[in-house]
């Protein structure tokens, strides 16, 4: 029976498509320049291929924040420094949150059953400032950030590092619930657990891959699933 749950934070309980979306737009601005839709279209692209490369372990995570505005820059031929926008972008991004539908009252009502951690690759300043604002840690047992992990997901060591804190902890009685296939539903079978795939209409796939052992298109149908 599964009595822990591990849930991923960007796009799975926060919104993390309209956060980055604000952050990049502010920054830009801060050096005076307008983001139109097709620089954010194309800085979300980019970013999303750097951290793929990290879940890969091709590049750090410092890596990982500047190169993304190099590659941006170099697309629009924008001559400002991208340490400077890199900063504020990141400021920004700590800022404030965006619940994904239903998912306060999911972890609120899912918290008295269940035993609930958070497993996210996100930037510890951000995630931090993040969960601050969103006031979720109430639900939660435990919050596991690779920054401080000392290693990413979908890696087995990240996995066996968190489940080495988790108080009787059974794989047995165990899934992940996240938005990400490479990372979460990939960590999960890494780590010989249950993995749940959540996924909004724009990313449905008729194939995922790889295959998780649950879908989900809404936070709440977890409460039935789960029953």
């Amino acid at each position: 029976m599964i009595d822990t749950l591990l849930f991923d934070l960007d796009n799975t309980l926060l919104d993390f498509d309209k956060a980055e979306a604000n952050a990049i737009t502010r920054a830009l601005g801060d050096v005076g320049i307008s983001a139109t839709n097709e620089m954010r279209d194309c800085y979300h692209k980019i970013n999303l291929a750097q951290w793929k490369l990290l879940e890969q372990g091709k590049m750090t995570r410092e890596e990982v924040k500047m190169r993304r505005f190099k590659l941006l820059f170099q697309e629009f031929d924008i001559k400002v420094s991208p340490q400077e926008v890199a900063k504020h972008y990141q400021d920004y991004l700590g800022q404030g949150h965006y619940f994904i539908e239903g998912a306060e009252e999911v972890l609120q009502e899912l918290s008295k059953r269940f035993r609930i951690y958070l497993v996210t690759n996100g930037t510890l300043s951000v995630q931090r400032g993040r969960l601050k604002s969103s006031g979720i840690e109430k639900y939660l047992q435990g919050v596991f950030i690779s920054e401080e992990i000392g290693y990413n997901k979908p890696s087995i060591e990240y996995f066996e590092k968190c489940f080495s804190k988790i108080p009787d902890f059974k794989k047995e009685n165990t899934a992940i619930i996240g938005d990400s296939l490479s990372s979460d539903i990939q960590g999960g079978i890494n780590a010989g657990i249950k993995t749940i795939w959540f996924h909004r209409a724009q990313d449905l796939t008729e194939d995922p891959q790889p295959k998780p052992d649950y879908e989900i298109n809404s936070l709440k149908s977890l409460l039935k699933m789960l029953k």
